[in-house]
């Protein structure tokens, strides 16, 4: 297809973040709704290149005018294009092969509540009277088992999902540990309770009516896509928990407005719902997250954070206690740090490295590349003073023909690689800042337990 179609122009305009967007044909008529970790990316792509074989892009001539609803996560584009969805019944959602990715999440009626996840075949399969084109959902075997069923979401990872969700609500699935513990008359915490993501369902320290107005009533009220009417539910809860002295509850409620406030989640997506091409999701399944602690000019420590499509993989994190840099340079203490990961050959190597910091940190990291001949993209976040700043940072591009001429080493990117990296960033940034917070967190985390041991 040619680059020439008249909503092109237009759809370049689009906000450079999350949301739905709307297709309509000369009618006026709903033709289809999309979600999009960046609209101005995701709204062009239809419009250049050549289409797929979805439905809606075997019909973008047929696109008359568009419409666009921002949010502040991707978390909130997936829940409004599903209620949006299965509210408006669009032609081209309905129609054809984007139906067979589609994935809801379901909530059990019991004294604590499930959530679980089924894929479109399998609601099918096991609730005969389930319906794609009037979404019925109050059939049979469906309506006794579940008081709520949520979707249509299409492309979603629901693995990622739910695991942002638990971090979010603290939802429980130790029912078979709660069981486990009434009858030989144990205490024993679910894995999830010992991580601090569970209210203790399985250690009989909430009871069943609790959990309800805690956590499911909550989740419930954002997967209905009421984010700013729980927030306001969640402000009130907090401050008559505080004033009635119950300060670990409202400090409870303080963290979990926080993180609905900064919602981190681009992996909740697939790969196929990527928009950036080349440097896609489709080859970055791996990013590694460095930072230094730095409390003084001793017990210098550095962390290393991995992330996958999924979310943080904490079994492949690592420490590192800074042994030959003296006084307090960060960007000394993250090149030894660099130098001892990239001697672990059997560490998997990492589609892209994410330094917490800006030029010097970069560029020092990009020159160690060099000389070690590997080729890994580099990108870092200045944070400022106050850690009030999100600035990316690349590599910079001076000498590095030259340098590549002297030494052998390949230049860290080319042109076109970088120009693609670029809008790779543009698309992820909100998983970028993640993986920086998350190593950011790790490395004081470990600071802070050397301190400990040192006192004793």
């Amino acid at each position: 297809m040619s680059g020439h179609h008249p909503l092109l122009k237009k759809a370049k305009k689009l906000p450079d973040a999350p949301g739905i967007y709307f297709f309509y044909d000369k009618s006026k008529s709903l033709m289809y709704v999309g979600k999009a970790t960046s609209l101005k990316d995701r709204v062009s792509s239809y419009f250049v290149g050549q289409r797929g074989s979805r439905p809606i892009e075997q019909f973008v001539a047929q696109i008359a005018s568009i419409k666009v609803e921002k949010t502040d996560s991707v978390l909130e584009a997936v829940i409004a294009e599903a209620n949006s969805i299965r509210k408006l019944q669009p032609k081209y959602n309905v129609l054809g092969k984007d139906n067979r990715s589609w994935n809801y999440i379901l909530i059990t009626k019991e004294a604590y509540p499930r959530i679980v996840t089924m894929r479109q075949h399998e609601m099918e399969t096991r609730f005969p009277g389930f319906s794609i084109s009037d979404f019925k959902f109050d059939t049979g075997d469906l309506k006794k088992r579940y008081s709520h069923v949520f979707g249509p979401f299409p492309g979603l990872n629901t693995k990622a999902a739910l695991k942002l969700l638990r971090q979010l609500f603290q939802f429980s699935s130790c029912q078979k540990q709660r069981e486990k513990n009434d009858k030989k008359g144990s205490s024993k915490a679910c894995l999830y309770r010992q991580m601090g993501q569970c209210l203790g369902v399985c250690t009989n320290e909430i009871s069943s009516s609790e959990y309800k107005n805690k956590v499911i009533r909550p989740l419930v009220s954002l997967l209905k896509g009421g984010k700013k009417r729980l927030v306001a539910t969640l402000e009130r809860r907090m401050k008559k928990a505080s004033k009635v002295q119950e300060y670990e509850e409202a400090a409870r409620l303080r963290n979990q407005l926080k993180s609905l406030q900064r919602i981190h989640d681009i992996a909740i997506l697939n790969k196929s719902w990527f928009s950036a091409p080349v440097v896609s999701a489709d080859v970055v399944r791996r990013i590694e997250g460095y930072d230094i602690s730095n409390l003084g000019s001793s017990g210098v420590v550095g962390s290393m954070v991995v992330f996958d499509t999924g979310g943080p993989i904490k079994s492949e994190y690592r420490k590192f206690k800074i042994k030959t840099v003296d006084g307090q340079s960060d960007v000394d203490a993250l090149e030894e740090v660099l130098r001892r990961r990239l001697k672990h050959s059997e560490w998997q190597y990492p589609d892209v490295m994410l330094i917490d910091g800006g030029k010097p940190q970069v560029n020092r990291i990009q020159k160690v590349l060099r000389e070690l001949h590997i080729d890994i993209p580099i990108v870092g976040i200045a944070k400022g003073p106050a850690r009030d700043r999100n600035d990316f940072t690349l590599p910079s591009t001076a000498g590095v023909a030259d340098v590549a001429r002297k030494d052998g080493a390949l230049p860290h990117l080319s042109a076109g690689r970088r120009r693609s990296f670029i809008k790779w960033i543009s698309a992820n940034k909100s998983l970028l800042i993640q993986v920086r917070d998350e190593a950011h967190r790790f490395a004081i985390k470990y600071q802070r337990s050397l301190r400990k041991i040192g006192k004793r």
